[in-house]
């Protein structure tokens, strides 16, 4: 049995273990979503906190965990008697980001369930973490028909698996704990809010602590056992720390004086909904009870806040996480209430400061556990690229808009998602085959339809159909799936005013937020001067997409050849990755190309290749003025996609209603 690093040895990250330690001692506060870099020790407090959890009492022989005090019902193992039970560690059950629906919900026999009505149940993920910890690491790449499972059983404290008419249900009620690295994409905003407590993590800066880092890790991996065993008192000490506040929690005090407190700090702060001052609520008591104290105080009130509401204050992918501590200090000071909040984490209050900070430093120090400006329209001449030759300072971006929908022709089988059409494992049914392994999702009519004209064959003399495996049918679904938005964006000096350049980037971003709503991997090219760069390689995280966009220079001549050129060899590397993830490319430009022999000529064959492969393309055309020269259009024709302005992009534009891809597509089934 593999010894995890100890829970007390994880230093520099206090913030991560207090919420942790806040969740343990009161799991209604909804678990931790746990933000930041590679290498910070996420996973390792997070698994190190399992060790540390009191034991359950369950039935005996139960395999969805019932309490035997007060058994579920409805659980497939019961009924179950009254009184009695069985103490066991409680369980920290990982689920994997590939796993699939029935390895989550658990799997029913179908064959047993028609032949036989017997519900012969397979138990999943969600019934071994009841009571427990279900931990999802990089939990932002958690696919969404999984999501919407996990959305469901946090609901309603329940998991329900249902196939054609066959149902069962079981208790699923456990601790949320999920890590991601933001650089891989944000979270759904869902499933971001059902969290109830998040923390930025990111490695010390300090020498002495990542010495301490370095140290403490060396020793784990030379003797994770006896690394542990030096622990051992530290890790006991919480444990009982844990269980005095767990029984303290019922008498904590919360007055009016702080729900008023709650309710300003959240109003302060725009937050939606209601969860959040339920979520505040719940940590200030946590708090409380983890500094030893029956009232809750202000100090407890800030705590709670900056654990509860950074994750609840974004408005769009793009906003940073965080929350402004100077006018939380200044809601809590007009406010006024049980005192003025206590800033310092070491302060007098509870046996460790103010807010109940976690004793979790060791006696060696600090350290992390794991070492982890302007030019003309069309008619301005542009200057050759080269440093400080023609370049344009940066400019913001316009107001973003909501976009037409740009999806890729033809059916695909790519990643769940909401861009184009694909035959995926949800959606409406399309048809039947024989599955491909194991069956997901049965074909019902199909089955009966195989089964029947073999009944007197296999001797049927019941009301029972006689059901082989042979009979069964899969169905077959189509919905829809994400896609590889590779956006081409022209940086030259044509497009070097600021009114357009402001007015592409808002049509970029509208694209990006698009994107992230319909779950699509993004990347950037641009292109400007003399050659094409890959400003931000495919990747799910669009917010990474959006600043780089946004802090982009124009300016030099419009080598638009290599630009398509540098697109193509990114197009063919990600399809070596991810074969079956098709891609749209958003060529943003007026459509000029010069700088070298033949810019145009190279530029027209360079689009041409994409037309050969069948790549589905759309050419934004940023062209303005009274004097149009069409040459985006042209661009357009050549790449086999459609031309659109920058005004026929929104959603709302007399244009026209949903504006497919035009084009072939040789991988469109």
């Amino acid at each position: 049995m593999s010894t995890h690093f100890p829970f007390t040895a994880v230093v520099g990250q206090r913030d991560l273990q207090l919420a942790l330690l806040l969740n343990a001692v009161a799991p209604n506060i909804g678990g931790v979503l746990v933000r930041g870099e590679k290498g910070t020790a996420k996973s390792t407090a997070v698994r190190a906190m399992s060790a540390l959890l009191p034991e359950v009492a369950v039935v005996p022989g139960c395999r969805f965990s019932c309490d035997p005090s007060a058994p579920d019902p409805a659980c497939p193992d019961g009924p179950h008697e009254t009184g009695g039970g069985a103490a066991r560690p409680a369980r920290m059950v990982e689920l994997p980001v590939g796993a699939s629906e029935d390895r989550l919900v658990g799997a029913l026999d179908i064959e047993r369930a028609l032949a036989e009505g017997v519900k012969a149940f397979e138990p999943g993920l969600l019934a071994q973490a009841h009571r427990g910890i279900l931990y999802v690491d990089e939990v932002n790449l958690l696919h969404d028909h999984l999501v919407d499972l996990l959305l469901d059983a946090a609901a309603m404290g329940a998991s329900y698996v249902e196939r054609e008419g066959v149902s069962v249900r079981h208790a699923a009620r456990f601790l949320l704990v999920g890590t991601m690295n933001p650089e891989e994409g944000e979270l759904r905003p869902q499933l971001l809010d059902r969290f109830g407590l998040t923390v930025e993590v990111a490695a010390s800066r300090e020498p002495d602590q990542r010495v301490e880092v370095v140290r403490r890790r060396l020793a784990y991996d030379d003797d994770p056992a006896a690394f542990a065993a030096s622990w051992v008192d530290e890790e006991a000490a919480v444990r009982q720390r844990i269980i005095a506040a767990r029984s303290l929690l019922p008498q904590v005090r919360l007055g009016d004086s702080a729900l008023r407190q709650i309710a300003t700090v959240c109003s302060a702060f725009e937050v939606d909904g209601m969860r959040a001052d339920i979520v505040m609520a719940r940590t200030a008591t946590a708090l409380a009870a983890w500094a030893g104290r029956t009232d809750v105080l202000a100090e407890d009130v800030r705590q709670a806040a900056l654990l509860a509401l950074p994750h609840r204050r974004r408005r769009n992918p793009f906003d940073a996480p965080g929350l402004d501590e100077d006018k939380l200090d200044e809601t809590l000071e007009e406010f006024g209430g049980d005192g003025d909040p206590d800033t310092d984490p070491d302060g007098p209050d509870g046996p460790d400061g103010g807010g109940g900070q976690p004793p979790v430093e060791g006696p060696e120090g600090g350290g992390d556990a794991e070492a982890p400006a302007e030019a003309g329209e069309a008619g301005e001449a542009e200057q050759p690229a080269g440093a400080g030759s023609g370049e344009r300072s940066p400019v913001g971006a316009a107001e973003p808009f909501r976009t037409k929908v740009l999806s890729v022709p033809g059916i695909g089988e790519g990643a769940a998602g909401r861009r184009s059409r694909a035959r995926t494992e949800h959606g409406r049914t399309t048809g039947a085959r024989r599955p491909n392994g194991a069956l997901t999702k049965l074909h019902l009519a199909a089955t009966v339809q195989a089964a029947a004209p073999h009944q007197r064959a296999r001797g049927r003399s019941g009301p029972g159909l006689v059901v082989r495996r042979d009979d069964l049918r899969q169905a077959t679904r189509e919905g829809r799936e994400s896609n590889l938005v590779l956006f081409v964006v022209d940086a030259s000096g044509s497009m070097a005013a600021r009114q357009r350049m402001s007015a592409v980037k808002g049509a970029v971003v509208s694209l990006l937020l698009d994107a992230y709503q319909r779950r699509d991997k993004v990347g950037l090219v641009t292109f400007r001067g003399s050659a094409a760069d890959v400003a931000l390689p495919p990747t799910s995280s669009v917010d990474a997409a959006a600043a780089r966009l946004e802090s982009l220079p124009t300016g030099g001549r419009t080598p638009l050849a290599a630009g398509l050129l540098k697109a193509h060899d990114v197009l063919r590397v990600e399809r070596l990755r991810d074969p079956a993830r098709r891609a749209l490319v958003v060529v943003v430009t007026d459509g000029r190309a010069t700088g070298g022999p033949e810019p145009v000529a190279l530029a027209s064959r360079a689009a041409r290749l994409f037309a050969a492969e069948g790549v589905a393309s759309v050419v934004v055309d940023c062209e303005s003025g009274p004097v149009r020269l069409g040459l985006a259009g042209r661009l357009a024709g050549e790449l086999g996609g459609s031309a659109v302005t920058l005004d026929e992009l929104r959603a709302d534009s007399i244009a026209g209603l949903v504006r497919d891809v035009q084009g072939t597509s040789r991988r469109a089934a």
